[in-house]
């Protein structure tokens, strides 16, 4: 299997990426702690993703933690050329499926030097707020992001699961370059966040993107545009987030190279008006 993967969006001033990207949170142990069950398997599927044409991973030093950060060195360094890498900083692991946002600047600083140091880089792409800390002034953790910029550490900044409220406080300090919010076929309730994103020119990664519900079951548009072309309901998703917005990024994960192979056929996927207007119409439904 190939894939062209050939639609691309530039986040920020220079970073230009291929559209459909690769999430590494799943390449960890259950409740996003420890070590994957099968290493080999995670190293071969990050490998696989750049042959299919991936060029922007996203991942986050509280995946594991810190092993998503080391199976993406381990298996992908030295990174070829055009390749980026996301990462996000903000939470603190307590246990398997415990996040505590912690957004004090010496923290964050901390947690960018340390993905450099795992990453084996001296430069991230796109280092993302995971949380804004609702206990520290988002003004110290929006200002910390600016001086990383302004001191060569991270290319351009993003924000994760904000509203457009803040995510213009933040434009006040620091220039953002991409939002990751929560968004798919199951869930638009950030739509105000994607219309925002869309109207300034800013990148919108949605998290959980091959999450389609109910709109999945049997007899329902996702299932019938999926049998129709032969693939996935998550293949249809990703499709239909890719149509939803140009600046619409989908980064999908998986640990398994089949499976990563399956979501990869969205890069090629073009679903007819009809399927969209039917799968619109259930979305509204």
């Amino acid at each position: 299997m190939t894939s062209t993967n050939t639609d691309t969006i530039t986040i920020g001033s220079a970073l230009e990426v291929h559209r459909l990207g690769f999430g590494a949170m799943r390449i960890t142990g259950e409740g996003i702690w420890g070590p994957p069950q099968d290493p080999d398997e995670c190293r071969a599927t990050l490998r696989r993703a750049l042959e299919l044409g991936v060029d922007f991973i996203d991942t986050a030093d509280s995946y594991g933690p810190e092993v998503s950060e080391d199976l993406i060195r381990e298996a992908l360094h030295p990174y070829p050329e055009g390749m980026r890498i996301a990462t996000k900083a903000g939470f603190a692991r307590t246990g398997p499926n415990e996040w505590l946002p912690v957004g004090r600047p010496e923290y964050l600083r901390q947690e960018c030097m340390m993905s450099l140091r795992r990453l084996g880089l001296e430069t991230i792409d796109l280092f993302q707020l995971h949380r804004i800390d609702k206990k520290v002034p988002r003004e110290e953790q929006f200002g910390l992001l600016k001086e990383l910029k302004d001191q060569g550490k991270v290319r351009e900044v993003g924000l994760s699961q904000v509203t457009v409220e803040e995510i213009e406080a933040a434009r006040e300090v620091v220039e953002i370059a991409s939002v990751q919010n929560r968004y798919n076929l199951a869930d638009q309730s950030d739509a105000d966040v994607l219309e925002y994103c869309e109207r300034e020119g800013i990148a919108f990664i949605p998290w959980a993107p091959i999450d389609a519900g109910v709109l999945a079951g049997p007899n329902s548009p996702v299932t019938h545009a999926a049998e129709h072309h032969g693939v996935s309901a998550g293949a249809v998703a990703l499709a239909w987030l890719l149509h939803r917005s140009p600046v619409i990024v989908p980064i999908p994960g998986t640990s398994k190279v089949a499976h990563l192979e399956e979501n990869m056929r969205a890069a090629d996927l073009e679903l007819a008006a009809d399927e969209i207007s039917e799968i619109d119409q259930a979305i509204s439904a």
